[in-house]
């Protein structure tokens, strides 16, 4: 099966998907861009364990991300649903490494895939008929890439060295996002191991069997990327 990526969409904070937003299909992933900007409908929105994570969060900056991404999440799937947003019910699938409820998030009822990751000031979400993952992340300091660069596949860390100074933070940042949007299109997160699957550093993601990766372009200073289970492109 092949796998068309749609181009990004973005939705304002506080807006909702358009009425001709396409549906979900086989072999289509729709991506979409969340600008982390002021939402004031969006507490009414969560539910309770949504609620007590953005009450928990300290910062008033990183308070006001967590309601722009999860609120606009709650429009987008709303959209999909036909419910409303403040209706849209989440649950864990199993996790497959040890089986525990702590798997890919999901919603009830709802016949499709979804992945939310947001960094900086961006949010972006992926949605499919497969299982899918995306990640975005903003390039870090440079003494950041440096430091983490030696949790990566042996490959890319011997790649990443090789690299030029001055390219290697956006080159991490780039597989970075590889690897995070596989391991949560996988549903394993971080406990699947950044160093076992090889990603690469180089212009394209490696092959990864039974999965579809793609770099995803958002805005000046950011990588993202996407993957969807049962694909190749």
């Amino acid at each position: 099966m092949t796998v068309e990526i749609t181009p990004v969409r973005v939705l304002r904070a506080g807006d909702t998907p358009d009425s001709d937003v396409p549906p979900v299909a086989d072999g289509t992933v729709a991506l979409w861009l969340l600008p982390m900007a002021d939402d004031p409908g969006a507490p009414a929105l969560l539910d309770a364990e949504e609620r007590r994570r953005w009450q928990a969060l300290i910062r008033a900056d990183h308070r006001a991300r967590y309601l722009a991404a999860h609120g606009g999440l709650r429009r987008l799937l709303g959209h999909y649903l036909g419910v409303r947003a403040d209706k849209v019910e989440f649950f864990r699938e199993d996790c497959p490494v040890c089986a525990g409820p702590h798997g890919r998030p999901a919603v009830r009822g709802g016949g499709f895939h979804f992945s939310l990751s947001h960094s900086g000031d961006l949010a972006l979400v992926g949605i499919a008929a497969t299982p899918v993952g995306v990640d975005v992340e903003e390039h870090p300091e440079a003494e950041v890439s440096d430091l983490v660069a030696d949790s990566l596949h042996p490959r890319e860390r011997e790649e990443f060295a090789r690299l030029p100074a001055e390219v290697r933070p956006a080159a991490f940042a780039q597989c970075w996002a590889r690897k995070e949007a596989y391991l949560k299109g996988t549903g394993e997160g971080l406990a699947g191991g950044l160093d076992r699957t090889y990603m690469g550093m180089g212009p394209e993601p490696a092959a990864v069997p039974g999965w579809s990766l793609a770099d995803v372009r958002v805005a000046p200073a950011y990588a993202a990327a996407v993957a969807v289970a049962g694909a190749q492109r």
